[in-house]
This record gives C-alpha cells, sequence and structure tokens, in this order.
C-alpha cells in the first residue's frame, strides 16, 4: 500500500515539473503587457459582466490570471493579443462574450483591453 502511495506521488511529481517545461514561455515584452492587462481589470472601477453575472475587479483578474495560465500552459499564448482573444473576450464555457461596465456604459471586454493595450503600446494608461 506505502509503495502504491509513493509511487503515485513521484508521478504526480513527474507530471507536474513536465508541464511546467511544456508551458509556452513569452519574451518579457509580451508578458509585462499581459501583466499590465491583468492589473488594469484587477484595479478597475467597472464591472467585469460574464454569463450574465456581474464580478467586482479583483475576482476579473483572478478569473482572467487562471485562463491565461491554463492557456500558457497548452503553448496557446504567444502575446497579448492572444491573451485577449483567448482569455479575455469570452467565456470558454457558454461562448457569450464578456463585458465591462463603466460609469460611461458598457462595451465588450475585448474592445476595452484591445484599447488598453493600444494605450499600453504609446506608453500611457487610461483610467477605466
Amino acid at each position: 500500500m506505502r509503495h502504491e502511495v509513493l509511487k503515485k506521488c513521484v508521478l504526480l511529481v513527474f507530471f507536474v515539473l513536465a508541464s511546467q517545461f511544456a508551458r509556452a514561455e513569452l519574451d518579457a515584452s509580451a508578458q509585462a503587457e499581459i501583466t499590465q492587462l491583468l492589473d488594469f481589470v484587477g484595479h478597475s472601477p467597472c464591472g467585469f459582466l460574464r454569463n450574465g453575472k456581474r464580478y467586482p475587479a479583483s475576482e476579473a483578474r483572478a478569473h482572467l490570471q487562471s485562463k491565461v495560465d491554463y492557456l500558457l500552459n497548452k503553448n496557446m499564448v504567444k502575446n497579448a493579443e492572444d491573451f485577449i482573444e483567448l482569455a479575455g473576450s469570452k467565456s470558454s464555457l457558454s461562448g457569450k462574450p464578456y463585458e465591462v461596465s463603466c460609469a460611461d456604459g458598457k462595451q465588450t471586454s475585448k474592445s476595452w483591453l484591445q484599447a488598453e493595450l493600444e494605450r499600453i503600446r504609446n506608453g500611457y494608461h487610461a483610467k477605466p
């Protein structure tokens, strides 16, 4: 019995380590942009609408972080555009677009994040 438990633990450690080596490595610029976008979401006063429910900024950021981590482990994210398209724009379960509700109205999270990415690349950030 102990031998089987030990064997399973060794296999689990092996698979965890192997998945880390398989993870896509982003260049520093892409990683910085994605982190800035995640921070933008996390500090936003806007509500994040996902599958008909409103989430506060901190929960929205945590959700998007978990999605991007998963996608990185699958080698599916190479840049900030991939992050926006694959993690930040719609529900993986329902396919429904995410929206943000700010003081000036609602918009898709995709257009909101793309506008912020453009501001990042131009060297400044706007308030959400």
